[in-house]
């Protein structure tokens, strides 16, 4: 058996603020982060073996490559420390944790310092869409969208509607529910926005469409920050015995496809899940868990980058039957006291995306819940929780399952 992972500790930067408004760099967020994430993980410096830097767009946005060597340049005591830096899209922090926990279970070191950084308001929104727009598959697809993502998302949504029929009013409930759980997470970007009951309808003048059918409070914000985690294996866990109790990494499950959505849904034709590899990823955390079914959750932290990416992972996390997520969202499963609460922390939509840190993010809102540390968005009696981790449209998806014993 591969050697056990904890998640001993990490922290979050406020997602509401604006580092490029401030003169801030990554120089700044990589030692915000990192000296906030070895406090909370009660380690030293000397006590990191290896760093993993998740971060998709460090170039695009602020012409700044070569992230794994930011950690030494802002923290003297990581020179000569290994580190790199991991791109997967929105789901590069889930790859840097992967990468990280590989490192812990072959042996090579002890403990892996996982920091997610991304600086994205340093451009124009519009500027913005067009750089992520280079994790779908540039010049083949998505060629008359003014907004890629949304674009992209909106043709799953027909997709779905094409199988199974989709009332847009369920992702639009969607929506409200994670900016009204970003009220109680003390580092959601949307925690003071005010909303009404017309910036969750069909209303094109509160909640304007963008592209296709998917409007305004659809759509993750565009988001400057960063999170970090360490992890530590059993052999450092032996000589402090003082960190008893952390949470531990259960299960992972990480599948990878081709870059093209429309491939993506023809290969799932005549199948139960429109996204078949997205089901297959969770099944591998789940068995690697040791956990039959969603039920073996307490919540979940799943990746709704817009409205219909949650709503495609609440039936392939198997809270519902394919092509049946509106049901979840119609009898309150999703709520915080509900059967399978979803995205307490508001996700992306209320929380924020700083793609390169979203996966750890997760992994650290995860890890506080089964702790019993996540203020008052925790989930009662939480033990374990589910993360899912999407980068481009499904291309690379990692979830695991995080829990103590």
């Amino acid at each position: 058996m591969p050697e056990t992972v904890w998640v001993l500790g990490g922290y979050q930067t406020d997602f509401a603020r604006n580092w490029s408004r401030a003169g801030q760099g990554f120089a700044e967020l990589t030692e915000e982060v990192t000296t906030g994430t070895l406090a909370d993980a009660r380690v030293a410096a000397a006590d990191i073996g290896v760093i993993h830097v998740g971060n998709a767009f460090g170039q695009l946005f602020t012409r700044q490559g070569q992230l794994g060597g930011m950690p030494a340049t802002v923290l003297p005591e990581f020179w000569e420390v290994p580190a790199a830096r991991h791109e997967a899209a929105c789901a590069s922090g889930g790859v840097a944790l992967l990468a990280a926990m590989a490192d812990i279970q072959s042996g090579r070191y002890e403990t892996a310092l996982v920091l997610g950084l991304e600086l994205e308001r340093t451009v124009s929104g519009d500027e913005a869409a067009r750089h992520m727009g280079a994790a779908a598959w540039t010049g083949h697809e998505g060629q008359d969208a003014r907004f890629m993502w949304p674009y992209m998302f909106s043709a799953l949504a027909d997709e779905y509607d094409r199988r199974y029929g989709l009332d847009e009013a369920h992702l639009r409930a969607v929506a409200e529910l994670n900016f009204r759980n970003a009220r109680a997470n003390p580092n959601a970007q949307t925690r003071a926005w005010t909303f009404t009951d017309r910036s969750f309808a069909a209303d094109d003048e509160a909640n304007p469409i963008v592209e296709g059918r998917l409007r305004r409070t659809d759509c993750s914000q565009i988001t400057d920050g960063g999170a970090g985690v360490v992890l530590a294996g059993e052999r450092f866990l032996a000589r402090r015995p003082d960190l008893a109790g952390a949470a531990r990494v259960l299960g992972w499950g990480h599948r990878t496809v081709g870059l093209p959505l429309d491939r993506k849904l023809a290969r799932s034709a005549g199948q139960p899940y429109v996204l078949p590899h997205v089901r297959n990823t969770v099944l591998d955390a789940f068995a690697r868990a040791g956990i039959a079914d969603v039920d073996g959750l307490d919540g979940i932290e799943t990746h709704d980058c817009f409205t219909m990416s949650e709503y495609a992972a609440i039936d392939h996390f198997g809270i519902t039957g394919p092509g049946e997520s509106w049901k979840a969202v119609e009898n309150g499963d999703l709520e915080r006291g509900g059967r399978i609460p979803v995205n307490p922390s508001g996700g992306l939509i209320g929380g924020g995306h700083p793609v390169g840190a979203t996966g750890v993010r997760m992994v650290l809102d995860a890890a506080r819940q089964v702790t019993g540390r996540a203020g008052d968005y925790q989930v009662g009696g939480a033990r374990r929780f589910g993360t899912l981790n999407i980068g481009g449209s499904t291309t690379t998806t990692v979830s695991f399952v995080i829990g103590v014993e």
